[in-house]
């Protein structure tokens, strides 16, 4: 897996530049399309037999790096592939901060078969224990458990919650509880690498969004530490059938962060616009410089990589 960690961020790199030129366009169907056409064909040059697991949508709905899929020249080792060609659709058409393009490999059979439903998600970093999270408890009952594992007070504590509506009960109960809030406009990747991250501020990601985005952050937490529990959320009976046609049989099971993603990973990111985790693609004439972050599970290792790329 490590042979090709030089690889997966040059697939994240050439995704994240094709998205440049929609940055403030207003065009987000234009912008994912370039990153997912840009991504499937820098993924097809490498030497694996990849198959996207977690992709843009079954092949119905998706014409390119569907679930799945088959990428790679058909030789080398069998990779089960994770992606999100542009994380931040809307925050690259409205040019705001944050969005990234993300890719993660795996041995196959290692990243849940996850369907396109919601999944609510709790999230800390390596400091805390596992078990001191529980997507049943309260709010505030995490909190004290996170502030008891940090040695600090709740009102020392910072939660990254996804701006939604849907949301707005927890960002009452964080502040009931005297902590304090980070909102995000898109990217929960982003959002549960942030409460794993040293140094980021943030203790704990809250929330719902995307099952995909999901098992993409289980992959990086495997790489950097941290853990994460996940439910799925069903809004009719469409989605638990599309949930059981890809092998959920417990519709009401939590996940833990090796139910999602294990085994040995690589995960890179590459930023699209400059945010909390990444700067953004930096144009002169005839070069542009990308800044990625790529991360392997079995060392733990995490290197931060900027690159010149001629024009």
């Amino acid at each position: 897996m490590k042979d090709h960690m030089l690889e997966i961020v040059e697939v994240a790199e050439r995704a994240a530049l094709a998205c440049y030129d929609w940055i403030g366009r207003g065009d987000k169907m234009a912008a994912d399309q370039a990153a997912v056409d840009a991504m499937r064909t820098a993924l097809n040059e490498l030497m694996i037999q990849g198959k996207i697991v977690i992709g843009e949508g079954e092949r119905d709905e998706a014409p390119m790096l569907y679930i799945g899929e088959e990428v790679g020249n058909g030789s080398g080792p069998k990779v089960d592939i994770a992606l999100d060609p542009l994380e931040g659709t809307d925050l690259t058409a409205q040019g705001k901060s944050d969005a990234l393009t993300v890719i993660a490999f795996a041995e196959q059979g290692n990243f849940l078969n996850a369907p396109d439903v919601y999944m609510d998600k709790i999230a800390v970093g390596p400091d805390v224990p596992e078990a001191m999270i529980d997507l049943d408890a309260t709010i505030e009952q995490n909190l004290k458990n996170i502030a008891q594992a940090k040695a600090c007070l709740i009102t020392d504590l910072t939660v990254c919650v996804l701006d939604r509506e849907r949301h707005q009960d927890k960002i009452t109960a964080v502040h009931a509880a005297g902590a304090k809030v980070k909102l995000i406009q898109d990217g929960d990747v982003n959002g549960v690498i942030q409460a794993a991250m040293p140094g980021s501020g943030v203790d704990m990601y809250v929330g719902s969004g995307g099952a995909p985005e999901g098992v993409l952050a289980a992959a990086a937490l495997q790489c950097i530490g941290g853990h994460i529990q996940a439910r799925l959320l069903f809004r009719n009976d469409d989605e638990k059938a599309r949930a059981e046609k890809w092998g959920v049989t417990d519709l009401d099971r939590k996940y833990a962060t090796s139910d999602l993603a294990k085994g040995k990973i690589l995960f890179a990111a590459t930023g699209v616009t400059s945010g909390s985790l990444l700067d953004g693609i930096a144009k002169v004439p005839g070069e542009a410089w990308t800044h990625s972050v790529v991360m392997e599970s079995e060392t733990s290792s995490v290197r931060y990589i900027s690159t010149k790329h001629m024009l």
